[in-house]
């Protein structure tokens, strides 16, 4: 892969969770205003981000080149 194209990839990527950390702030925020337990607001966070993760490697990530 030419080295512009991994920086594409590796920039797309960082959009993508910048993205979803603010998706995941404004779901935090939501719960904390209609008064969930900071508990579920932390559970629900961190499953939130690993699935921002998981969503963002699985969408950005470049095809293997078939032979």
């Amino acid at each position: 892969m030419p080295p512009d194209q991994n920086k594409e990839h590796r920039m797309s990527f960082a959009i993508y969770l910048v993205g979803f950390a603010i998706f995941i702030i404004g779901v935090a925020w939501a719960l904390v205003a209609a008064g969930v337990p900071q508990t579920y607001v932390a559970i629900a966070s961190v499953i939130l981000l690993g699935l921002g993760i998981l969503t963002g490697v699985t969408r950005t990530r470049t095809k293997d080149p078939s032979l």
